[in-house]
């Protein structure tokens, strides 16, 4: 009895033995495999700010990318935004961009979405046309801006959207713009070059923590939308390049831009609102416009401009903590006969200005127009325009004033304002034609147009202290992971 009890014990004993050996095994073999299967994918935390968090996170790598510079992501793009479309109504989805050389044609997001780029992740533009859609001309131009007719889709692109979030850890967007502008100057193109980004009709947009290299034209166009937000954003292209404009509000109301840096070949700032008889006609100004802490270099351009199209209006822009280096001029109104339209209520202070050809530029004498249908009658009105507190050292020339015989630029004033002169300084630092203003404590003297009006009238240019809406939005804290 014993002896059997014993034998019973060890036999058991062994069986166990076996069986844990067994699902031991069987569990390392499952491991390995579930291992291999996992094999290339690596789990990513990253953190921002945004106007909305999502609940859906995906990775471009999720629907066929390669980052390899030389594959075409066109089709996966477009596959993953039109996949995460679903979840709009369900928290919203964000498409997470990694490391990588993400080659791309054109294409456009959805509502309630965030793309994502890595630090290390580069959208390189396609330089095939055929991966550029076309599209008709803006109906506030009435025509492309290249060419007579309708433009190359630009490569982020929506229209009629609402709350749509481009971020990253400053990833770079890189336009490859020189392909563009040698067929720009070559007269090869058929269609206006695209942007990099641009959203139409939409509310609730947030570009931020991007890096924009070589657009074939403008960098970013909000057009026909409201409540955006341009934030810590970096423009580069070359200086000499043709129109690459940083950011052009266009249109657009309840815009903040801030804290960006943009070196480019045209405005750093070009606010807009449409091309003569077609600007009139569409009439939506651009009004209510924030612009704070920008650095700009673009020795042939502005650092801010207002116009040249600027049909549809252009109304309550406050502008400070602004600097530009090697930049033709600090603000510029362009405007003209058959432009319509009108700029007025624009509050520019605190600027600090390095080697400048002029710091105050207005012209009512820019004299490209969509077509020879405009209405020579068709006169803008320039009115209240307040500039304060302004340093300035190299340069050229103070001021070039020049409103329209019959239709004066009026309510102009300067305040609080120093300006150094060059070596070679023109001999006149300020010309004065059909303007009315006034001016107080500014150096060198300006014209008699604007007469001082003494030291006690320093704060007579007024800025709002009233805070726009666009001020009020607060961004969330996004934290998420995705595996790719």
């Amino acid at each position: 009895m014993g002896t059997y009890f014993l034998f019973s014990v060890t036999f058991l004993t062994l069986q166990v033995t076996r069986i844990a050996t067994v699902l031991v095994l069987v569990a390392l073999s499952l491991g390995l495999k579930g291992a291999e299967a996992r094999k290339g994918r690596i789990l990513e935390s990253f953190e921002y700010t945004a106007i909305s968090c999502r609940r859906h996170t995906a990775s471009i790598t999720d629907f066929g990318g390669v980052g390899d510079g030389k594959t075409s992501n066109t089709k996966a793009f477009q596959d993953a935004v039109n996949h995460l479309s679903q979840y709009a109504s369900d928290g919203g989805a964000q498409l997470y961009v990694p490391a990588g050389q993400w080659l791309t044609g054109s294409f456009s997001l959805t509502s309630y979405f965030t793309l994502y780029l890595d630090k290390d992740a580069v959208l390189l533009a396609s330089q095939d046309m055929k991966e550029w859609p076309v599209l008709k001309p803006l109906p506030s131009y009435g025509r492309g801006r290249d060419a007579p007719g309708g433009r190359f889709s630009s490569l982020i692109f929506g229209t009629n959207l609402t709350d749509v979030v481009v971020t990253g850890a400053n990833g770079t967007i890189d336009g490859q713009g020189a392909f563009w502008w040698q067929n720009f100057h070559k007269g090869k193109l058929k269609y206006t070059r695209p942007y990099l980004i641009e959203f139409m009709y939409s509310d609730n947009i947030q570009i931020s923590n991007v890096t924009l290299l070589n657009s074939p034209s403008w960098n970013v166009h909000p057009v026909y939308s409201s409540n955006i937000l341009v934030q810590g954003i970096t423009i580069i292209a070359p200086v000499t390049s043709p129109n690459t404009d940083g950011i052009n509000p266009d249109s657009c109301t309840n815009v903040r831009i801030e804290d960006n840096y943009i070196v480019s070949g045209d405005d750093c700032i070009a606010v807009k609102s449409g091309w003569d008889e077609y600007g009139i006609s569409f009439g939506m100004p651009t009004k209510q416009l924030v612009i704070r802490r920008l650095t700009c270099i673009s020795p042939y351009s502005a650092a801010i401009a207002l116009g040249s199209e600027m049909s549809g209006g252009i109304q309550d822009v406050r502008a400070e903590d602004i600097t530009a280096v090697h930049t033709e001029s600090g603000i510029r109104i362009k405007t003209a006969r058959g432009r319509g339209g009108f700029v007025k209520d624009i509050y520019v202070k605190r600027m600090t200005l390095h080697t400048m050809k002029w710091v105050f530029w207005m012209t009512g004498n820019y004299k490209a127009h969509a077509d020879n249908h405009y209405d020579p009658n068709a006169l803008p009105v320039i009115q209240g325009i307040n500039y304060r507190d302004i340093v300035a050292d190299n340069v050229s020339m103070a001021a070039r004033l020049e409103g329209i015989e019959g239709d004066p630029f009026t309510q102009i004033c300067i305040s609080n304002v120093t300006i150094g002169m060059a070596a070679k300084a023109k001999k006149v630092p300020w010309t004065c034609t059909d303007v009315e203003g006034i001016t107080s404590v500014v150096s060198p003297q300006p014209c008699d147009l604007l007469p001082d009006q003494g030291p006690e009238k320093i704060t007579a240019c007024d800025f709002p202290a009233e805070p726009l809406s666009i001020d009020r939005v607060v961004l969330k804290s996004c934290t998420d992971r995705v595996n790719y």
